[in-house]
């Protein structure tokens, strides 16, 4: 596989996970070892790697994420889209917009338990993109 570069739209349905893991595979499949870099064109969601068995580890997180950045927060002035609007913006800069998932022999290295996903941190849906950027090493 040669080197690539991909746009994944992705309609979120507000405050939630999308995992991606899957997408990402079938990217992995067509080459034999590299790695997928993955930036998200957007301040108000997050990517992520995290457990993809338990779907209780990403609802802790969510609780977790609620008490650590609230909603509606005295402390924020930007507010102009809404409550969940600064807020979103921090759980952002606090998770990350980038990461890199290496592949080998058509496969996405990833642990056992641990899966790719976005998280929109928005209570309304949104159509995001990230932008996947394959590098071919072999």
């Amino acid at each position: 596989m040669a080197n690539f570069q991909h746009i994944l739209q992705i309609r979120t349905r507000g405050r939630d996970w999308h995992e991606l893991t899957s997408e990402l595979q079938d990217f992995a499949r067509s080459g034999k070892s590299g790695v997928l870099h993955l930036h998200l064109r957007h301040t108000s969601a997050s990517l992520l790697i995290t457990e993809n068995a338990d779907p209780a580890v990403r609802r802790d997180l969510e609780r977790w994420m609620a008490r650590a950045v609230p909603d509606g927060d005295s402390l924020f002035e930007h507010d102009q889209e809404g409550p969940d609007d600064m807020p979103a913006h921090v759980r952002s800069v606090l998770c990350g917009v980038q990461l890199s998932v290496p592949y080998a022999n058509g496969r996405l290295l990833l642990g056992t338990w641990q899966g790719v996903y976005l998280w929109e941190h928005r209570h309304a849906g949104h159509q995001r993109e990230v932008v996947v950027t394959g590098i071919a090493v072999a």
